[in-house]
């Protein structure tokens, strides 16, 4: 088995420069390790090697020619040119299926691409396929994809988190280097942390969503996994930025992330919300994440104790506007424009076997759950009050940046849970959220990388958040952090 898939982004270009490998050889060994445990992982829902093996042709094709050049400069090259990259079946690829994990678009074909995957394709990366899903990203776990669940390359029994499980569990397991996901109510920072990756979601706006197919649009953003804070900064920054064709779109501009040599932290200010400490959550992630932000400290951060008073209202607001606005976004696959057409001699009969056959259990109660939210009687009762108590909450947040730089706290109440040990309570497969809903009702970014591990041998990872657009600054302590710590460079039993 080739090293290359164990190397780091920095020294995979480094070596196409150099020549010492060119971007076909990093492709095929990438191929390699998806051909070898994807049967036992079940990362992707569309593999594309023939499209795969195209583009790093041409990027080997740049790299000749760059080299033939009389005064080669490294900024002539794209600055991701011949690294592998899945894509979250949710986002757009022209030409490549795009089914969001549900029967309902299995044989959609979108005609334009998403700008985030855009903006990477300019940076030259290479497409390896499109990764699992929960269906339409509802979910914590990739079991409600309509295409079967995707295993932890740390232990198969598993959940890899979700609904972003097949992207973060392929980086952990050496599939690619990188995978784009999106984050809804925790779909990029859960799976980091269980699969011991890095994840980022972003500021609402910060990354456009043209592109990626809609589940709570007030919520949605679009983000990255990778192994180390380092690596997923360049990926959000190739991505970030205004984009005309995306009305939420923020027009911030996007500032070169730079990452010190050194790890140090001092100045920083760092808040530990006790709202996020509660009964009933694992010991051993209480113990982790206190014993990170001790780690934090020793860098040089102080640490204070800050109130979030509204956090306990984040879980029901959050499944009462994002089934809302699901709800509306799903209304359009009825059979009729696009998508699954399901038989019928009468037009209502066919909406409703179409939707009916379509859409999975977990799909359906949300929309149901929406529905009633939004219906005469009960809108003011519980959607506009629920809008209202979003506001407290962001607020919440919006205060206490004033106090510090970021926010610490875990990113779930337990490590990785066993495949099917929530599939019958929906409630208890909502609570593994419970964290991470707050910062998508607040549109802050949030980033979670890993930071020990259980008894039981399971990543544990640790959530940092910022006031909006300051990623950099989570970036920066991230990245303190993994200069003095491993966690990060461990590989799963299952990598090559």
């Amino acid at each position: 088995m080739s090293r290359i898939p164990d190397l780091s982004v920095s020294e995979l270009l480094a070596g196409m420069r150099r020549g010492d490998f060119s971007a076909v050889e990093v492709t095929r060994a990438f191929l390699e390790v998806i051909e070898r445990l994807e049967p036992s992982l079940h990362t992707l829902i569309t593999f594309t090697p023939e499209l795969a093996l195209r583009m790093a042709e041409d990027a080997d094709r740049r790299y000749r020619a760059w080299r033939r050049a009389d005064s080669p400069a490294e900024e002539a090259l794209p600055p991701l040119l011949g690294i592998p990259l899945m894509i979250k079946d949710v986002l757009c690829l022209k030409g490549v299926p795009c089914t969001c994990g549900s029967r309902i678009l299995q044989d959609f074909i979108p005609p334009y691409t998403a700008t985030a995957v855009q903006r990477l394709l300019d940076a030259g990366v290479v497409v390896l396929g499109k990764t699992n899903t929960d269906e339409f990203a509802m979910g914590s776990s990739t079991e409600n994809s309509a295409f079967g669940a995707t295993r932890n390359p740390w232990n198969p029994a598993h959940v890899p988190g979700g609904s972003s499980g097949g992207s973060a569990s392929a980086v952990a397991a050496r599939m690619t280097p990188a995978a784009l996901g999106s984050d809804t109510g925790g779909s990029i920072r859960q799976p980091a942390a269980y699969c011991g990756v890095t994840g980022i979601k972003p500021t609402y706006g910060r990354v456009s969503r043209y592109g990626l197919v809609a589940y709570g649009s007030s919520l949605d953003t679009v983000g990255v996994f990778a192994r180390s804070a380092a690596e997923t900064a360049l990926f959000f920054s190739l991505m970030a930025g205004h984009d005309p064709l995306d009305s939420t779109s923020a027009r911030e501009d996007v500032s070169p992330i730079t990452l010190p040599d050194e790890p140090a932290l001092k100045g920083l200010r760092i808040g530990v919300p006790q709202e996020y400490f509660i009964p009933g959550m694992s010991a051993e992630v209480e113990q982790t994440v206190r014993a990170a932000i001790a780690q934090m400290e020793h860098l040089g951060a102080t640490v204070q104790t800050v109130r979030l008073p509204h956090t306990e209202y984040a879980l029901p607001v959050y499944y009462l506007i994002a089934p809302a606005e699901a709800s509306a976004n799903l209304a359009r696959y009825d059979g009729v424009r696009f998508g699954l057409r399901a038989p019928a001699e009468r037009l209502w009969e066919m909406f409703d076997r179409t939707r009916g056959s379509g859409f999975g259990a977990e799909v359906k109660r949300r929309i149901m759950l929406g529905t009633y939210a939004l219906s005469a009687g009960y809108y003011d009762a519980y959607y506009a009050q629920a809008q209202k108590v979003r506001t407290l909450i962001r607020q919440d947040f919006l205060d206490a940046f004033q106090q510090v730089d970021v926010i610490a706290c875990p990113v779930a109440p337990t490590p990785a849970f066993r495949l099917g040990e929530h599939t019958d309570d929906p409630l208890a497969m909502y609570l593994e959220d419970i964290f991470t809903l707050p910062a998508n009702l607040a549109g802050v970014p949030g980033l979670a990388f890993p930071a020990g591990f259980s008894a039981a041998g399971l990543p544990i990872g640790i959530q940092l958040m910022s006031a909006p657009f300051r990623e950099e600054i989570l970036f920066r302590t991230a990245h303190a952090y993994q200069q003095v710590t491993d966690w990060h460079l461990r590989r799963p039993p299952t990598a090559p």
